[in-house]
Formats: structure tokens, sequence, C-alpha cells
């Protein structure tokens, strides 16, 4: 179906994204239509050349190294000669002087503050108002909701035994963030302010200062505000709720920050590919950054109207009046520099870069928050994150794009922060000189695990059969990436600056688990890390008060590098290959059923994240990273022989018959078997058979084409 499309300075525009633009998102941000449409025919016109120039590089670069590879076929791999020719070919660039990043005016959720971080689909209003309002989450309904206290029975009758080893364990919880000097909030009676300060049973705390405010009568509070490691907890009493009503003290929960920040992605999580797309996912940031996004849906039989979350208000110690913030500092993930969209074509009728499109239209819209003193940002910046850089060069060109935006739109140099994703094998091996390329205004470092696999496979190709993915997880690789990550961003002032995170907890069904295991990242230095949902948050923050993350960024500072690039250069292919045949196609089910289980939901009903159940039935949350490591590990064991084409079409057959059972109940469904002649079914069958020649192994060409193909016959 032809869109109908509007003239604007010599770019033919889709008639809803102009008016998007014109009438909903323009207006109040000073910034003119002719001088908004001028500015992004400019910058389309002043970038695109570099832009094609620097993707030309990567397949040039590709060439070479598969080439290298395939001359050596049958040798030793020769792991010094392999490092030298990469430098000979400029993939490796030489490592500067040291500097120090010089980023100003950052928010201290982003600087001085750390915690859990949510990612969640910009397509999706009520997510991302779950994901904003998620700055405070309950303790108790977390703990108790969950299998963190172990099997979760989904009765609707409140069990008094559960809840009571739930208040028991954030009474522990309370004894290790703000101990009391002589007693445990186990017995605690009353918790009241007197010459300003709390006293638990007439008793201090071992650390008064921790003590910041309360609600209510200071002899009888209707609440206490409690500081550790930069998070507040709050005490929330109230003797007529079910919880209160049986607590000695009254205490009726412990409420804890919890996504300080927030991600509202375009990029991964999302199916965007028209006009028509962006501009829902564009409504989104635009409501955030205006405050007034709403959402109504349908619960229990009752419609509820979500919106963002007000300020918090407290007394100081002292009787002053004051608040804090509810809302998660809130980052815009633009997409990478590789795709282009119908959305708008160019003078010659050309689809533009996508990436042009979002730094533009992400940054007026932030305009809208830089308006305001109670908004997003409270220091005038306006946050995004650019995912899937090759190198500094791609970096540098990142930054002269929103340079040139800032220019165009009238706002000050720089008040674009950047997030620079750490998960393209070139930006890993010169994660320094990427830092560099973007030093006025990186404001966020962060590895990814999934693309960053998924561009080693590719990268390496024609070096060799790679590990099962769970092995390839184990190797000194891995290790290397992740600590390089947060020593180099140490070593470039990013502590007290920026985030240092870390990737995605992808079992949100399994936080017993993740509770176990996640502590491991503010352990490693990292400040923020990613959670897949509201209550994820509130219970990995939990770590956050038991690892002061600041004082074990300082110390690996002092002891410098642990991993350094002849790490990183080590390819986890597979050693010994001493597979059994069970093994083997194991593993290629496994693949293939993540990589149907996504595509399926992707073309057919757009929905670009979601929890898909793997062979297993272990739900797994799924975005195009999780699809690009699978079709990649499956093209590389086909382009090696380890499997054949009968073996892959018989195990993508028999997967998309069990994920067709795994939505047996969802009436938007279209099932894929038994013909497996539908879009869906080719588009993975694509994925795999031609992902060894897709651009650095990315789906995003193959699924955007389907889905395109797919709204075009609707």
């Amino acid at each position: 179906m032809m869109k109908k499309r509007l003239m604007r300075y010599n770019l033919s525009v889709e008639e809803g994204l102009v008016d998007f633009i014109e009438n909903t998102a323009l207006p109040d941000t000073g910034v003119s239509q002719d001088n908004f449409w001028l500015g992004l025919s400019s910058l389309i016109k002043e970038m695109t050349p570099e832009n094609r120039k620097l993707l030309r590089v990567r397949e040039e670069l590709q060439d070479k190294i598969d080439k290298w590879h395939v001359a050596r076929i049958g040798q030793p791999h020769d792991h010094v000669a392999y490092k030298s020719y990469l430098k000979e070919i400029g993939y490796l660039v030489d490592e500067g002087e040291n500097f120090l990043i010089e980023t100003e005016n950052v928010d201290p959720e982003i600087s001085s503050v750390a915690g859990p971080q949510l990612v969640v689909p910009s397509t999706n209003a009520r997510y991302a108002l779950n994901a904003a309002n998620a700055r405070w989450g309950s303790l108790y309904d977390s703990l108790y909701g969950t299998d963190a206290m172990g099997a979760f029975d989904q009765a609707k009758v409140y069990d008094r035994g559960r809840g009571a080893r739930v208040v028991a364990r954030a009474r522990v919880f309370l004894d290790n963030a703000f101990p009391i000097i002589g007693a445990s909030h186990a017995d605690v009676k009353r918790y009241y302010v007197s010459e300003r300060q709390l006293l638990v049973d007439d008793l201090p705390l071992v650390s008064p200062e921790k003590f910041i405010g309360y609600s209510g009568n200071p002899k009888a509070p209707n609440s206490i505000l409690l500081k550790n490691n930069g998070l507040f907890v709050v005490l929330v009493f109230d003797r007529a709720h079910v919880v209160g009503s049986r607590d000695q003290a009254g205490l009726a929960d412990v409420r804890i920050e919890s996504a300080l920040s927030a991600i509202i992605d375009l990029e991964d999580s999302v199916a965007c590919v028209d006009g028509e797309d962006k501009v829902n996912a564009y409504s989104t940031w635009l409501g955030l950054m205006k405050g007034d996004l709403t959402s109504e849906f349908e619960k229990n039989g009752k419609k509820v109207v979500r919106r963002l979350n007000s300020d918090l208000s407290f007394i100081s110690p002292s009787g002053d009046d004051f608040s804090i913030r509810a809302r998660a500092l809130l980052w815009i993930r633009n997409v990478g520099h590789l795709m282009t969209t119908p959305a708008v074509l160019d003078s010659n009728g050309d689809e533009i870069f996508e990436g042009l499109l979002d730094a533009m239209v992400t940054t007026m819209l932030g305009m809208h928050d830089l308006k305001k003193a109670d908004g997003n940002s409270r220091h005038g910046s306006i946050y995004i994150v650019k995912p899937k850089m090759h190198g500094p060069a791609e970096v540098e060109f990142a930054d002269k794009i929103f340079s040139k935006v800032e220019s165009f739109l009238g706002i000050e140099q720089y008040s674009v922060k950047l997030g620079i994703m750490d998960e393209e094998r070139r930006t890993s091996v010169n994660l320094k000189e990427c830092i560099r390329a973007a030093k006025r205004r990186v404001a966020f470092i962060n590895t990814g695990f999934l693309d960053r696999t998924g561009d080693e496979i590719h990268t390496s190709m024609e070096a060799g059969p790679f590990s099962r993915k769970d092995f390839i997880k184990r190797k000194s690789w891995i290790v290397g990436y992740e600590n390089q990550n947060v020593d180099i961003g140490l070593e470039c002032g990013l502590s007290g600056r920026a985030q240092i995170g870390k990737g995605m907890w992808a079992m949100p069904d399994l936080m017993s688990a993740m509770l176990e295991q996640k502590i491991e990242h503010p352990k490693s230095g990292a400040n923020c890390a990613w959670v897949p949902s509201p209550t994820a948050a509130t219970l990995h923050a939990l770590h956050y008060h038991q690892v002061d993350v600041f004082a074990v960024q300082e110390n690996l500072r002092k002891n410098g590098r642990r991993a350094y690039v002849d790490t990183l250069l080590d390819i986890p292919l597979a050693a010994y290959r001493k597979w059994s045949h069970e093994q083997k196609i194991r593993e290629v089910e496994n693949n293939a059923q993540g990589i149907l289980g996504y595509v399926v939901r992707w073309v057919d009903q757009g929905i670009g994240c979601s929890k898909v159940p793997d062979i297993n039935n272990v739900g797994l949350m799924e975005d195009r990273a999780t699809c690009r490591i699978s079709s990649q590990a499956l093209a590389n064991w086909l382009h090696h022989n380890v499997v054949s084409e009968e073996e892959v079409i018989t195990a993508l057959k028999s997967m998309a018959q069990i994920v067709d059972e795994q939505n047996i109940n969802d009436p938007n469904y279209i099932p894929m078997s038994p013909s497996f002649d539908g879009l869906a079914f080719k588009a993975a069958y694509n994925l795999i058979f031609e992902g060894k020649n897709q651009p650095s192994g990315y789906t995003e060409p193959i699924l955007h084409e389907t889905r395109l193909k797919l709204k075009n016959l609707a």
C-alpha cells in the first residue's frame, strides 16, 4: 500500500510523520517548521556520504579478515601474525596517551549513584510508563510475588506464612543496610523522630546520618526516609494494612529505590519499519519528555489510567520540607549507523539513514524537557544511547551528527549526552579511542554479550567452527571483554561522571537465580546493570546496598588494567569438536527454536521484544541481539559443514511446530506449520542461510524487508 507523501526541503516524507512533527512535536520547542526540515535536509545531505563511507569500511575490513583466514585454512592460528595484520589494515588503531572525559552537566543517577537500569520498547507506552515509574518498588511485593523466597503459588489468597518469611527477609536487609546500636529491626516496636534523629525503640542507628527524613507526625511517622550507598529506602507505616496490622511496629512495606535509570528503546526491542511505526515510537518519547504520557488499559475488569508519578515529599530532620525523585532518569536508544528508513526519501528518492532521522527527532523531542525545572534531566541534558558502532571513526561520526543537530535546533553544544554500546568487536578492541572520540559528551559505556558474540562469530566466520553458545560464555575472551570495559572506563575518568554498565538478566521469572548471580555486576565495578522488569530492578537494587560500587571502582582504578586486547582477540573456536550427533542436533534445535519464537512475533505482529519460551520452556527475554547470535551460530556451523542444510531445515520445521504449540493461547498468532511457507518462517530460514552474507551478521535487513512486505499486503 502506497503511503501519501509530502515534500519538505527536497525530502519526501510520509504524511503521518509530517503531521506528527509539525502539529504535535514542534509546538513549544521554539523550533519553527522551516528550521526543523531545513536542518534535517542539511543533516542528510552533509552526513549521508560519510555514513556510506563508514559502512564500506566495515565491508572492506571484513573482506580482508575473511581472506586472511581462508589463506590459512588447516594451519594453527598465529595470534601474533593475526594481531599484526589487524593493525596493518586499520582494524586495530594505536592507543593514544591517557586522558579524562570532559562531560559536564550529568545528572547524579548517571554520574554518582549506582543502581539497576531498565530497557523497554518505545512502541509500548504502558511499558515505558512502568519503567519510568520503576524508580521505586515494594520489597515486600517483589519478594512475595516471585521465586525469590522459593516456589510461588499464584493463589490470590494472602499466604500469611509466606508473608511472614518475606517480612523476616526484609528485616535482615534493614539490619545489614541500617543497623541499630544494640538491637535488630526484627524486634522493633516503634520508630520515631526526636531531636533531629531517628530512634528505634529509643536506640539510634549505628550510622545516624543515614536517616534523611520522614512524613507525618515525628512521634508516629507515616514514613521514614533512609539512605545507604546513595540509594533511598522508605519505611511505610500503616496499621490498617494487611501486613502492617500484624506488625508490632506497624511496618506495612519497605519501598526501595530501584530503577535509577531506564532506556526507552528505538532499536533492538522494537519492530519499526516505516513512518507509521516511527511515529508510534517517537510519541512515547515525546510524552515522557513533556511529562503527559498516559496509558489506558483494563485490569481485573476495571479501566486503569497509568501516568507518570510525582516526586515524593518529606520533612528533613531539621524540619524543612523537601522532595526526592519518583521517576527513573530516562535515556532514548537510537538506531545504529546501518539501517535506512522509507519514512523519508532524499532528493534522489533514496531511503535516508534511520540514525540521522532518530538523532534529529529524538533530540528535538528532548527539548521539551529542557524547558522544565523538574523534568527528566535537572542539569539540561538529553541522554541518547548509540548502539552498534564499529570503532573510533564511527563514534566520532556520531559525535559530529549530534553537534550538527544541536546547531540546527539552536541548543548548546554537548547538551546531548552519548551512551556508547561496547557491543561490536572493533569497538571493544579500540575502546579507549572510541571514548576519546566522544570525550565531551560520553556519559555511558555498556557491554552487550549477545551482540558482541554475534559480531565475534561473524567477524571470524572463516576462522573455523565456533563452540556451542554455552561454551562460548566460558572462554577467556568474554572475561577479558567485560573486565577491559570497566578498566578502560575507569582509566578514562568515567567514575563519578558517567555510567559503566553491564548486560541484561534475560530470565524474568528466575529471580532467585538473579539474586544469587547478578551481584557480580556491582562487584565487577559496574555502576549500572540491565534488568528485564520493575520487579527485577527492585531485587537487583539489594546488590547495590551490599556493594559500594564506587569503592570497588577506586580499588580497581588504583590497580590498573586486568585485561588487554590480546585476550579479546582470542577467537572462541571449538578446539576439539568431538560433538556427538545428538549434541549437534540439540544445539541446532535450541538456536532454531529461539530464532523462530522471536521472528514469528516480530514479522506477524510487529513485536520487537517479548518473553519467548526456550526449548526447555524457560521464558527468556528475546530481542534482535539474541536473534543475531543464534542465526550467526547456525550460519557458522553450516559454513564449516558441522551440520548439513537438511539437518537445519528439519530442525526448523520441528521447532516451528513447538513454537506453534507454545503460542496456542495467543489469538493473534499465525501458525507456521504445517505449510512452513509463511513470511515469518521464510524470514527465520533466510536469517540462517543468508546469515554469512548479512552486514556484520545483523538481523535488521531481513526482518525489516519481511515485515514491510507483510504490512504492504495488509
